[in-house]
Parts: structure tokens; C-alpha cells; sequence
């Protein structure tokens, strides 16, 4: 094939009405692209709210020093 014509086939293939199962075949691709975007978000949200957490901890455990001290 030539440019020409892979250009020609190219075009015929974006402009044709799509089978229902390359519909389903997308969306489906879309959904699992989504559901592990949101499960990194969740990963990522978990290891915040655990750093939080143990400088929280850190923290209070100095100000209970400092209040000892004065």
C-alpha cells in the first residue's frame, strides 16, 4: 500500500459507523483506563493520609515534650 491509499483507508475507517461491539470494545478500555486512574488517585489520597498521620503523631508528641520542659 501507498500512502495514498493507507491515507484513503485511514480516512474510510474514521468515517464509518462503528459495530456495536467496537462500541462496547471503547468503552470498555475507557472504563478499566478510568478504574486504574482512580485506584492510583486512592493509592496516592491512602499515602497522604498516612504521612499525615505520623507527622500528627511526631508533632504532638513534641509539643507534649516542650510543654514538660517550660
Amino acid at each position: 500500500m501507498n500512502f495514498r491509499e493507507t491515507t484513503i483507508k485511514y480516512i474510510k475507517d474514521i468515517l464509518r459507523a462503528k459495530t456495536i461491539t467496537e462500541v462496547i470494545q471503547l468503552e470498555l478500555q475507557e472504563a478499566h483506563l478510568r478504574k486504574l486512574e482512580a485506584e492510583t488517585a486512592a493509592e496516592y489520597a491512602h499515602a497522604a493520609m498516612q504521612y499525615n498521620n505520623e507527622r500528627i503523631q511526631r508533632l504532638e508528641k513534641r509539643l507534649a515534650q516542650h510543654k514538660e520542659e517550660a
